[in-house]
């Protein structure tokens, strides 16, 4: 029976949907998980110091294949360049020196790379849209990862070339939220712009109750947020994404070289928007907004 290994730079759980997306792409390909594959899952739980020794112990367990976020691919690519390593993640991948390039990615590595941390600019102007009172927008990031260097980078020029003041707070522990939430709040913060990865993914039903709790408007990178009660959500397509991956897993156990696969890159992105929960916030979204929308749930 193949081996596959997960590993994860952030909690399974909360990424329910991503683990049945990443299954979906397995099968596509004829691996049903218990069947003729078995899923070593592994997680750093927010904590990336433990990544390399879990990715040695997948490497020991002679795996055939390592499945992984952007974060954990580096840690995976540094303990092996022999076992196939295929990511689905945001950020940059040949700038992280992950591949080549992404046609050509070389090596043992190709994945899916959706553009996540590539959208604060229009992610930006969309919350101003739709919470123009609020003269101080907060920025919840991730520290220490080059997607998120990237997207504060952006972030930060859009809010000077609009003179729009920015409250930016790094959190990398679940405990680190409601604190860093509350402070947010309390230096004059009026709407709350989540950033991308895989920690802030796994944490956002904490997130969505906190922006709540505090009447925050909030903007997040992943449909599933907006789903979940979040204001609105605008980016690529995660659970396609996954099932892409899984896609791409189920190739390379099938005979196919990670090299010969191009880095796929999602290019087609959602806004989602809950008028429950601007109903909630008191607000009022123009026509114009609505009317950008891929999907408004009611």
């Amino acid at each position: 029976m193949a081996v596959v290994g997960w590993l994860r730079s952030a909690p399974f759980v909360g990424a329910e949907q991503h683990v049945a997306a990443f299954r979906q792409g397995l099968s596509d390909k004829g691996f049903i998980e218990g069947q003729n594959v078995t899923v070593e899952y592994r997680s750093a739980e927010g904590h990336h110091g433990r990544l390399a020794s879990l990715a040695t112990e997948l490497v020991q367990r002679k795996v055939n294949a390592i499945f992984c976020d952007n974060i954990a691919a580096l840690a995976a690519k540094e303990a092996t360049a022999s076992i196939p390593i295929v990511f689905a993640g945001g950020g940059d991948a040949v700038k992280e020196g992950l591949v080549a390039s992404l046609n050509r990615p070389g090596g043992n590595v190709t994945g899916v790379n959706f553009f996540t941390g590539a959208i604060g600019t229009k992610r930006l102007a969309l919350l101003h849209q739709i919470a123009p009172n609020a003269t101080k927008i907060a920025v919840l990031l991730q520290p220490n990862t080059p997607q998120t260097d990237a997207e504060r980078q952006e972030l930060e020029a859009a809010a000077e070339s609009t003179g729009q003041p920015l409250l930016v707070m790094q959190v990398n522990d679940v405990q680190e939220i409601e604190s860093a939430i509350t402070a947010l709040v309390e230096r004059g913060a009026g709407a709350l712009l989540v950033g991308s990865g895989p920690f802030l993914y796994s944490n956002r039903n904490i997130i969505i109750e906190l922006a709540s709790r505090h009447a925050l408007p909030s903007s997040y990178t992943a449909r599933q947020a907006a789903e979940d009660g979040g204001l609105i959500s605008y980016g690529t397509d995660l659970t396609d994404a996954l099932r892409q991956g899984g896609n791409y897993v189920g190739r390379v156990l099938n005979g196919e070289k990670a090299a010969d696969l191009p880095v796929m890159r999602s290019t087609k992105f959602e806004l989602v928007i809950n008028l429950k929960t601007a109903k909630a916030l008191g607000l009022q979204i123009s026509p114009d907004v609505l009317a950008l929308a891929d999907e408004v749930i009611e």
